[in-house]
């Protein structure tokens, strides 16, 4: 019996100091809760990219695209109305197209055969590569007016270094990459290569190189940006190969290649300069525009009448949209707002307006003869790298 009683005065006490220990927990967490919060982790940083010194910052590691969104136009460019300029090679003319009417509502005279219509690193001047007649005609997006030829010997395409420093001026059948003021255009610096055709380029993330497609000898080039050198040079593993058209990917890990006698699109990672793999899209792949979102990409195939939308992020093709009657999609931009993307139809003296989000096609204009490097403008973008319009 007393063993019985001494238990339970122990278990009562136990049970006793339990809640007190339980009632100062409480008061102590009372007392606690106004200024003490649970640790919340930071966010994590995202990797800074040392760019080419003098190039603006990238914005987003993840994408190279991002300045790119529907209708976040710059400041410089803001005001200045929506046209499609569309040089015609035969015509020796750039026709003016306003995007919301879908009519013509000038033509401009420019040098001989006219290739591109490409926009300035600072946005403020479109020029127009006169191939042939060895100038470029300046146009003032604001007014749309065409000022005095600058002599330039064979300026098939037309670049921009990130940084603003140089255009870089793609003399095909001088075999030159030719670094040049990008305002007056004075020579500073001539690259000769022993490939083909130099023809399209663009620059990886951080800006550092750019690949360099080679026509002719179906050859790529890799060039040091700060160097203004050729740092590698491969040929593409197919017997006749005639690359055009050159894109990274957004994550900046991948070059895209379009190739109009391998019928699709080379794969190759740039910092590595791998050997490529072949995508097949369609007949004479041609030109690659990426979408406002960076999701997908469209792929002209010139030699099928056919537009090929790649998905990044599933590294497949998606859709194939076929223009009715056919005809010969080449080169061109997307809308401002990404819901229209402008084709030029090379051997078909023609310009296609296709909606984004369906494959319809909302437009085709007759245009003068050969057209082919069209520019719609302005676009979204802090500053171009050139071609008919690669924003960053």
């Amino acid at each position: 019996m007393h063993r019985h009683l001494v238990n339970r005065a122990l278990l009562a006490g136990a049970v006793l100091l339990a809640l007190a220990a339980c009632g100062t927990e409480s008061k102590d967490r009372a007392n606690e809760a106004p200024t003490t919060k649970a640790a919340v982790p930071a966010p994590p940083k995202k990797k800074q990219i040392e760019g080419l010194p003098g190039m603006p910052p990238v914005l987003d590691p993840q994408d190279v695209y991002a300045a790119d969104r529907p209708n976040r136009l710059s400041p410089v460019v803001k005001d200045f109305p929506s046209r499609v300029y569309v040089p015609n090679t035969e015509s020796d003319t750039v026709t003016v197209i306003d995007p919301r009417t879908y009519r013509i509502i000038d033509t401009l005279h420019v040098g001989r055969q006219p290739q591109h219509v490409v926009p300035s690193w600072d946005l403020k001047t479109l020029w127009v590569n006169n191939n042939r007649g060895h100038t470029l005609t300046p146009v003032d997006p604001k007014t749309g007016k065409a000022g005095k030829a600058v002599e330039v010997h064979d300026p098939y395409n037309l670049y921009f270094t990130p940084n603003g420093r140089y255009a870089v001026v793609m003399a095909s059948l001088d075999r030159e990459l030719v670094f040049r003021d990008p305002h007056t255009m004075e020579r500073k610096k001539t690259v000769p290569v022993s490939c083909y055709g130099v023809n399209h380029a663009d620059f990886s993330l951080d800006g550092r190189y750019f690949i360099v497609s080679c026509e002719f000898s179906g050859e790529l080039l890799k060039v040091d940006t700060e160097k203004m050198a050729v740092v590698g040079q491969q040929k593409l593993p197919f017997n006749g190969a005639m690359p055009q058209d050159v894109k990274v990917s957004p994550d900046g890990k991948r070059f895209y290649v379009a190739d109009m006698m391998a019928h699709g699109m080379w794969v190759l990672h740039g910092d590595t300069f791998d050997k490529p793999t072949l995508l097949p899209t369609g007949r004479g792949a041609h030109g690659l525009y990426v979408s406002r979102d960076s999701r997908e990409m469209y792929v002209s195939n010139r030699g099928e009448g056919t537009i090929s939308v790649f998905d990044f992020t599933q590294n497949k093709l998606t859709k194939k949209w076929h223009l009715p009657d056919g005809g010969s999609p080449d080169m061109g931009g997307v809308s401002a707002d990404g819901k229209v993307l402008w084709l030029s139809g090379r051997y078909n003296s023609e310009v296609y307006a296709i909606d984004t989000r369906t494959g319809t096609q909302l437009a085709r204009i007759p245009v003068g003869s050969g057209p082919h490097g069209l520019a719609v403008y302005p676009q979204p973008g802090r500053y171009s790298l050139g071609h008919t319009g690669i924003f960053r």
